[in-house]
């Protein structure tokens, strides 16, 4: 729980400042990618909190 803890707010918080330049949105397209440039996009002002209450909810 601890790692998920450290990665979620991470990725939240620090590595989605690069996405910004780009519209928030979704890209239609085909495929299944999880890369900056491809086919899934997290918006660029999204929090951790719910995704970390989520966790501290359901695991020990």
């Amino acid at each position: 729980r601890h790692w998920l803890e450290k990665f979620l707010v991470r990725f939240f918080a620090t590595s989605q400042f690069k996405r910004s330049a780009m519209p928030n949105g979704p890209k239609v397209s085909a495929g299944g990618s999880l890369s900056p440039r491809g086919d899934w996009r997290a918006p660029s002002d999204g929090t951790a909190d719910v995704w970390l209450r989520e966790l501290r909810a359901n695991l020990p």
